[in-house]
């Protein structure tokens, strides 16, 4: 039993610190590349997974709710500092930085899948671990580039919505990031349970995620000559 559980949690835990940790990188560099080395100067743009690992948004939170069998597990890294006004187009150079990180949880992902190509050469004690880790890594990957799209700040989609939609929508939608992760909480959590308690689903936004992630591994298994 407690040889599967540290299977369990190897196969799942190294994907899980690989994504966060390039997600944050990601976005410290791409603001760098655009004029803005806050993120550098602090060494966050890093591979170092304790610099970006938050111990209750990244540790605590995903394993109460895995332990109270949550329907969707939720969590986050401590977020890499931008200071948007040192950009050299803030506003066009604010949804780069903010695709960054959704952009490398694909690229990893599609780099997973391709890997499964190598498997063979793998000595065969150690195939199934490294299978189950690649799997493990195609998955958290692609939730992540979707969870992080959702057009809500502080998200990176919602940051994204903000530099691209005219300043009549931008600002209101700007204006919402202090609360942001109040509202997702209440319609991630919350809002399903008051729908079961009233008989009806409201479970809407995770059904999203999930055809969402579902269209993209199917792509990208596609796309590397997995299917």
């Amino acid at each position: 039993m407690i040889g599967t559980t540290l299977y369990a949690i190897s196969t799942w835990a190294i994907p899980v610190i690989v994504a966060i940790t390039f997600h944050e990188a990601a976005h410290g560099f791409v603001a760098r590349l655009c004029g803005d080395d806050t993120a550098w100067r602090l060494g966050r743009v890093s591979f170092n997974p304790l610099k970006h690992v938050d111990p209750f948004g990244t540790i605590f939170l995903p394993a109460i709710l895995l332990i109270l069998r949550s329907p969707f597990l939720f969590g986050y890294a401590k977020p890499v500092p931008v200071n948007f006004r040192a950009l050299r187009d803030p506003r066009r150079d604010m949804v780069w930085v903010a695709a960054a990180g959704p952009g490398m949880n694909l690229a990893l992902a599609t780099l997973a899948a391709l890997a499964f190509h190598l498997i063979d050469y793998v000595p065969e004690t150690a195939a199934q671990w490294v299978a189950d880790n690649l799997k493990n890594a195609i998955i958290i990957n692609a939730v992540l580039a979707v969870f992080n799209m959702l057009p809500i700040p502080p998200l990176d989609g919602g940051r994204i919505a903000v530099g691209l939609l005219p300043d009549s929508l931008a600002r209101p939608l700007a204006a919402v990031e202090p609360y942001g992760m109040m509202i997702l909480i209440g319609i991630l959590f919350i809002l399903p349970m008051l729908g079961a308690q009233m008989g009806s689903d409201f479970n809407i936004v995770s059904r999203v995620i999930a055809v969402s992630t579902d269209s993209i591994i199917r792509g990208i298994l596609r796309l590397t000559g997995n299917t």
